[in-house]
């Protein structure tokens, strides 16, 4: 049993802010079970690893004893969540929300122990709400302090439009906060001001108002921009193992750290005891093995992860692949960058026309696939380790 500071250490690592930190402190000596909420609008369905900073945060407090209100924000989903939005988002509908929300459902539990977990649909208390009920809700926020709201503010001052409903978002995700009773809320640090208004809202009603933890946001695979299917720079938690490994294995030394203290569960002492080791002499790559395994042993298990780190090797170890591999990042223009253009500014080739011979000889490799298409183009986000012959390599992003 871990002692409250214990447990406010391991909550507490690799999030952004806590508010209030002593409030949780003074929680977690009271000795009870808390009530730990996250919410999720089921408008992308499929979890890649940026959603898991999250939701291992979310295991970690089931680990101490305490409980998650796994909350899909089904009736919200229908509004569309405007945070970090330059225009009003298309709301889904009914059926799309209830097929997001199933598949939200088969994943997390990769993760999380469903013991431990309650699964809940904001519809079932916000369909029971009266218009009346509503725009009391509403009475509880002023405008002025919607526009605080970065986002919003910013849309204001430029012109574009925002839509009355927009306001409501805010309100009926701090509205949750009162049905569920919550004691903590962790939301992404964009989540911020909504997770606020939960807090605020609770004050109303009479309740303890809940502790807000933001957790940061990952880098995608590229290392500059947050991991987004949209981009092409994520990884899948229903991926392939071997496609997951190799992913993995394709980002930057730089952001490997990054990726242990967001994604792994070891100490952060033995990271550290890591990290040192590395600073005097030790291969990175080595070190890269460990999270890749780490990773996919968790959604696939330990045989799955020892097979995608020997495929692995078997494909690159053994083709040579260099220690001292360059890295690089390139301008994608337009979103795309043909592959022979790629390899050209990687170094790898002379000429894009060297490239498309060395590509129809069958001597190029994305991750150690064999690629055979010269009209290729590589999107914006990927990152991805190139060959040509036995001997050019380059780790390359496109940004």
């Amino acid at each position: 049993m871990s002692s409250p500071d214990e447990a406010l250490q391991a909550i507490t690592r690799g999030t952004s802010e806590v508010l209030l930190e002593a409030e949780l402190l003074d929680r977690l000596k009271a000795g009870r079970a808390l009530r730990v909420k996250a919410g999720f609008d089921p408008t992308a369905p499929d979890l890649h690893l940026g959603h898991t900073v999250l939701i291992n945060k979310l295991r970690t407090f089931q680990d101490l004893g305490h409980e998650v209100l796994f909350l899909i924000g089904d009736f919200t989903g229908m509004i569309g969540d405007p945070t970090g939005k330059s225009a009003t988002r298309p709301p889904l509908t009914r059926d799309e929300v209830i097929e997001n929300a199933r598949s939200y459902e088969q994943q997390i539990f990769k993760i999380l122990d469903p013991e431990k977990t309650l699964v809940m649909f904001n519809s079932s208390w916000m369909n029971e709400m009266s218009p009346a009920d509503l725009i009391q809700l509403a009475a509880r926020h002023t405008v002025a302090r919607m526009l605080e709201r970065d986002d919003f503010a910013k849309r204001y001052k430029a012109g574009q439009p925002i839509a009355i409903h927009e306001f409501l978002y805010p309100l009926i995700q701090g509205y949750d906060s009162v049905a569920l009773r919550a004691d903590v809320e962790l939301g992404g640090t964009d989540q911020k001001f909504n997770l606020l208004v939960g807090r605020e809202l609770q004050k109303h009603y009479g309740q303890p108002p809940q502790v807000v933890i933001t957790l940061p946001i990952l880098e995608g695979l590229d290392g500059v921009q947050k991991m987004s299917k949209s981009l092409g720079n994520y990884v899948g938690i229903d991926e392939p193992p071997a496609e997951m490994f190799g992913k993995i294995m394709s980002i930057s030394d730089e952001l490997m750290w990054r990726w242990f203290e967001l994604l792994s569960f070891r100490p952060l002492a033995e990271i550290e005891g890591l990290r040192r080791e590395v600073e005097e002499g030790r291969n990175p790559r080595d070190v890269k093995f460990l999270l890749a395994g780490e990773i996919v042993a968790r959604f696939h298990g330990e045989d799955a992860a020892k097979k995608a780190h020997e495929a692995f090797v078997a494909r690159f170890q053994k083709g040579a692949m260099p220690d001292d591999m360059p890295e690089l990042s390139l301008p994608a223009e337009g979103g795309k960058l043909p592959i022979a253009n790629l390899l050209k500014l990687a170094g790898l080739v002379q000429s894009t026309s060297e490239a498309l011979r060395m590509i129809r000889q069958g001597a190029v490799r994305i991750d150690g696939d064999r690629i055979e298409d010269g009209r290729l183009e590589i999107a914006a986000g990927e990152s991805h380790v190139y060959q040509v012959g036995k001997r050019r390599f380059a780790r390359v992003s496109l940004v």
